[in-house]
């Protein structure tokens, strides 16, 4: 799957081909967002497909979003005047956990793509302390089960809390967008929207430090995936035979993951980063279950 991103890592980056991982990236961050014409009149999409959702973090409220964030969808059921079990998005996202795991945040997110972008900017990055680092981690359980799940089911209004106060997603391809394009908005903003400009900042700037800040730390729709990760169909290989122990796959993993000792991490993004690096071919993806294909064609055992 990624090996055309290998042939570009191999040839340090010159020539070569466009990272399939961008590409894939590129496609659903369109798809999600197709209609484009929002942006430009700098109103929201209200058609048929909004009652569907998408599986990656991706605002109702954006003007080209053609359907609705599982996590915006999530708090509606929980809490509002209708509360109701949410047994069609908790479906929805239990489907794309078990066939996929977070294979959604690595290629599918557009949010993850706005975070590899930052990446990419040439500063020195951050070594979090692992100390600092894995109990941090633990934060993204805690918003999804405060802010997205309890404080929506528990509060009389029934608040999206996420959404209201931490999405940066939202800030960055909702709230940005319809104020730009629509003066009496502008003149309506307050302070709740420079708190979300605020957010957005920082969450930013840290992308550009940390590589994948906001999945590592914060985002609950990536903590909800990680429950299916060990599980999921789709699942990341390392063939110990061929592994020389280079840790080139660890430097390039974003997540930080510790890819020779626990390859299929609830942390890991499935970015294919690590396959792209490695001089051996050591590690490779696929579904759970099908052997791997050699380079002659025959299968390999897993």
């Amino acid at each position: 799957m990624f090996r055309m991103y290998r042939n570009r890592v191999k040839n340090g980056g010159k020539g070569g081909y466009f990272p399939v991982q961008r590409v894939i990236q590129v496609i659903s961050a369109l798809l999600v967002n197709g209609y484009l014409i929002g942006f430009r009149r700098g109103r929201i999409f209200t058609g048929g497909t909004k009652a569907l959702c998408v599986p990656v973090l991706n605002c109702y409220s954006c003007p080209g979003a053609l359907g609705a964030c599982p996590i915006g969808a999530l708090q509606t059921a929980v809490g509002g005047v209708r509360r109701h079990f949410p047994f069609y998005v908790l479906g929805l996202l239990m489907l794309f956990g078990v066939v996929l795991g977070r294979v959604v945040c690595g290629l599918l997110c557009p949010f993850g793509l706005v975070q590899d972008l930052l990446g990419k900017i040439p500063l020195p990055k951050l070594c979090v302390p692992k100390r600092i680092d894995r109990p941090a981690r633990r934060i993204k359980y805690v918003v999804l089960l405060v802010l997205v799940v309890g404080l929506p089911a528990l509060s009389a209004a029934g608040a999206p809390y996420f959404c209201k106060y931490l999405c940066p997603a939202g800030t960055l391809g909702g709230g940005v967008p319809l104020l730009l394009g629509d003066p009496m908005l502008r003149s309506l903003a307050g302070g709740l929207f420079r708190w979300k400009v605020l957010v957005l900042a920082v969450i930013l700037v840290a992308s550009v430090l940390i590589p994948r800040f906001f999945c590592r730390y914060l985002c609950p729709l990536g903590a909800f995936y990680s429950l299916f990760n060990r599980f999921a169909f789709f699942q990341m290989r390392l063939d110990e035979s061929r592994c020389v122990g280079c840790g080139q796959c660890e430097r390039a993993c974003p997540m930080a993951v510790e890819v020779t000792k626990d390859i299929n991490s609830p942390e890991c993004i499935r970015c294919g980063r690590c396959q792209a690096v490695c001089p051996t071919g050591a590690v490779s993806c696929g579904l759970a279950g099908v052997p791997k294909s050699g380079p002659s064609g025959e299968t390999e055992a897993k």
